[in-house]
């Protein structure tokens, strides 16, 4: 059973590429969501019309996408979770887009208890790998 409120996967990848456009351009436009989604203009819409009315985001007039406090909430977990398991997995010995694309899957479904049963294992072993270099 999932720890957190389910707002859908698709709901989740909308807000986490928010984020990760809002960093590396500075603004958010529906457009640019579309093309890092990989996604029509109509589907980006149709979500931020959901995402808007449900208070994930806000839109200005001309068309520049805020995530409000509750948006960034779940979209800052998602992208944590998404940093983490990906570094988790390269670490493994997993191609960095193999482990970017498993990340993506695994981000969403994920229980809290397990994310942070790894982050305590992945922390412990960088704890012990500098003792050992000391």
């Amino acid at each position: 059973m999932k720890d957190n409120v389910d707002i859908g996967k698709s709901a989740e990848d909308y807000l986490e590429s928010m984020i990760i456009l809002k960093e590396k351009n500075g603004y958010v436009r529906s457009i640019d969501i579309a093309g890092f989604l990989g996604v029509t203009k109509p589907s980006v819409s149709n979500a931020m019309k959901r995402l808007r009315e449900d208070g994930y985001i806000e839109m200005d007039r001309s068309g520049l996408i805020t995530v409000t406090e509750k948006g960034m909430a779940i979209a800052d977990k998602i992208y944590t979770r998404h940093k983490k398991l990906t570094s988790f997995f390269v670490s493994l010995g997993v191609s960095p887009d193999i482990a970017e694309d498993d990340a993506c899957r695994i981000e969403h479904d994920i229980s809290d208890e397990t994310f942070n049963a790894i982050c305590d294992h992945i922390d412990n072993f960088e704890k012990a790998n500098k003792t050992k270099k000391e």
